[in-house]
């Protein structure tokens, strides 16, 4: 008796034991919520630049740099907490210590060396708005920065801007953010404006 209980209890397991077809699922990412491009005036007393940036994002004063107290106190960051990007914006004064050549060159380098061991390319692309003259740089692939820039009225001021996300950068899941801050990048180089006090 007891034979034909296991046995029955055998066969109904496996019989109920069918081969079933597995189908992967595409990666998915999280949904990004982005809100809608509005913007206000930087325009604090005493920096030597001024820009519009989003009403979704707040300006804080940089006052570390790798560990160092920055150069000047015109170094900030853009932080757009909601989405989890930061636009560092460095200034540099031209001088003869400092002169457009050198910041240029290490601007370059910064945006080519360091990016380029991830970055399946980088392009740059010059732009120009009254005596705002820079480049546009855009690094793509995994990349730790998508979109930098450089802005310069050629005589005094230098400024230095990047896009920073606070996750590993994965091309992929930061499309989205990264297209949209880069809207934001240009409407702040499209609105850009020099101080003629000299920092």
């Amino acid at each position: 008796m007891r034979f034909i209980v296991f046995f029955i209890l055998l066969g109904t397991v496996l019989s109920s034991c069918r081969p079933e077809t597995y189908t992967p699922k595409p990666r998915g990412y999280f949904n990004v919520s982005l809100p809608e491009h509005k913007y206000r005036l930087f325009d604090a007393p005493g920096y030597p630049y001024q820009f519009e940036y989003p009403t979704y994002a707040e300006v804080t004063q940089d006052t570390l740099f790798l560990g160092k107290k920055p150069e000047n106190p015109y170094w900030i960051y853009i932080d757009f907490p909601s989405i989890g990007g930061k636009f560092y914006i460095s200034y540099k004064a031209i001088s003869p210590q400092q002169p457009l050549s050198k910041l240029m060159e290490d601007a370059h380098e910064l945006s080519f060396s360091v990016h380029s061991k991830r970055a399946d390319y980088i392009s740059d692309q010059p732009f120009q708005k009254g005596d705002v003259y820079g480049i546009l740089y855009n690094a793509g692939g995994n990349a730790a920065s998508a979109y930098q820039f450089i802005a310069t009225d050629s005589s005094t001021h230098f400024l230095r801007g990047a896009l920073y996300f606070d996750v590993t950068p994965n091309a992929d899941s930061l499309k989205l953010s990264n297209e949209f801050l880069k809207e934001d990048m240009n409407h702040l180089l499209e609105t850009l404006k020099w101080r003629n006090a000299a920092p």
